[in-house]
């Protein structure tokens, strides 16, 4: 009970966090364009949304990581390190002064540079992994554009024409950062395994890319905002993953409440949020796509890499999980849209008088959905065990590969047959339904294999033990 009560605690404070931040960057982006310049908000938005957000999320993650897997192992999870104050001296503090002393430590650790590396393309390597990760989030929109101190405050940095294109570019560039980790080393290990995340990450980026254009044809765009969509408030027709499939509304509290099947991405294609995901995942090189950096397989790329170097790339697999998180709630998950009542709560007097209110609910409703999904992807690397390299290459080029071009062909084809993207939303439930029946069936065959194994180890003759052996001679030799 005493555990269930500090999740509970801890989600709430989470929450509250998300919705205090999501309030100070409206507030703050609606100042900066009211006394700074038209255009200042993009810069205030920089600060809090790729600094406060991703970066502090990144860090955090390294702590909740240990406490989620400890969690899961039934073990004692991070505790040991203390602040030497009165009073916090025998406090473990949940862990947080483990994120000190990993900073300490990297920040004084000795920066060895091998005597026969080349010394620029040795430096280089961390900027060029951590770099491109990093920049990724500028075009993912956190929140809704509303009105704050009568100027228009976007939630996202950039909206380039090119939208998700700058997000398959810049992506691609984190491979230099692996493949000159390891060259540049002068260690054939350390080669090794940069060839080896090299090839990994090629391969799940051609997945990764082909899994998204049933998107982009579903909703004739590659900007993120538009993916996302807006509303249909007065009288005008809602766009993107804000519009519904299928709608109707109740009265409550003499109010339209508005509901229906909305037109998530992942309900029009769940083929390609799979592919996505499973591409997205592998990019990262976290487990069970952690071959590139596995002590069991090889020697990771960054071996000769010490100090602050390495801590990049390590904070670098964090920033990943937050990004491939944003990213993909804003693709597939409605972005900061609830899943009914949206025009509802725009409608309400009080959010369209106060502007930031109105951000604020929903900007956390979009942190909420990225905190999830790092969960998910927590859950994820502390289940799955390590899959060999040629598992790896095979699940990107002979499986996803194939069907994110059949998923591609077939929603081309539903989206010009029945523009409403109806017909896809139809194809798109079934094949859910087919995955969770094949889940379930393999599920079921496990745990039936499962329990006639334990038939056929009890089912012996009472003479023998489970290994075949007289139940004497186990019983001496144990002894």
């Amino acid at each position: 009970m005493k555990r269930v009560l500090t999740v509970l605690f801890a989600t709430g404070f989470i929450v509250a966090t998300l919705a205090g931040v999501s309030a100070a960057a409206y507030v703050v982006a609606g100042l900066a364009e009211k006394h700074l310049f038209p255009g200042a908000s993009r810069l205030s938005n920089i600060i809090f949304l790729m600094l406060v957000f991703v970066m502090i999320i990144a860090t955090l993650l390294t702590l909740a990581e240990r406490k989620w897997s400890a969690l899961m192992q039934d073990r004692v999870g991070p505790n040991r390190a203390r602040i030497d104050l009165p009073g916090l001296r025998n406090r473990s503090l949940a862990g947080i002064p483990h994120i000190l002393t990993d900073v300490l430590k990297m920040l004084t650790k000795e920066d060895f540079i091998p005597g026969t590396a080349n010394r620029f393309l040795f430096k280089l390597g961390p900027i060029l992994a951590f770099a491109p990760v990093f920049a990724l989030f500028a075009v993912v929109p956190a929140g809704p554009s509303v009105t704050v101190f009568g100027h228009r405050v976007d939630m996202v940095v950039a909206t380039p024409d090119f939208g998700v294109l700058y997000l398959l570019a810049i992506a691609s560039l984190a491979v230099y950062g692996t493949a000159l980790a390891g060259w540049s080393s002068n260690n054939k290990f350390a080669l090794l395994g940069g060839v080896r995340a090299s090839s990994q990450m090629i391969s799940y980026e051609v997945a990764l890319g082909l899994s998204l254009i049933g998107l982009f044809m579903a909703f004739s765009s590659l900007q993120l905002p538009a993916i996302v969509g807006e509303l249909g408030l007065a009288g005008a027709q809602a766009t993107g993953q804000a519009q519904y499939l299928w709608s109707s509304s109740v009265t409550l509290f003499g109010r339209e409440v508005d509901f229906g099947l909305p037109a998530w991405g992942f309900l029009l294609q769940p083929i390609g949020f799979i592919g996505f995901f499973a591409a997205s995942f592998a990019e990262t090189k976290r487990a069970p796509f952690d071959v590139p950096e596995g002590e069991s397989e090889i020697i990771g790329y960054f071996v000769e890499y010490s100090g602050m170097k390495f801590g990049m790339f390590m904070i670098s697999e964090f920033v990943e999980v937050v990004v491939l998180a944003g990213v993909t709630t804003a693709l597939f998950f409605g972005g900061h849209h609830l899943p009914a009542g949206n025009e509802w709560l725009a409608n309400l007097p009080l959010m369209q008088e106060h502007g930031w209110l109105y951000g604020t609910i929903l900007g956390t409703v979009f942190w909420v959905k990225v905190v999830f999904l790092i969960w998910v992807q927590l859950v994820i690397r502390w289940t799955f065990p390590r899959f060999r390299y040629d598992q790896i290459q095979t699940l990107g080029w002979k499986i996803l590969l194939p069907l994110a071009l059949v998923n591609v062909f077939v929603s081309g084809a539903l989206v010009l047959w029945d523009p409403s993207l109806r017909a896809l939303a139809v194809v798109g439930m079934l094949e859910i339904g087919v995955l969770v029946v094949l889940t379930m069936t393999k599920k079921a065959e496990a745990a039936e294999g499962g329990a006639h194994g334990a038939h056929g180890a009890h089912g012996h003759d009472h003479g023998h033990d489970a290994h075949g052996l007289p139940s004497h001679a186990s019983a001496t030799s144990s002894h």
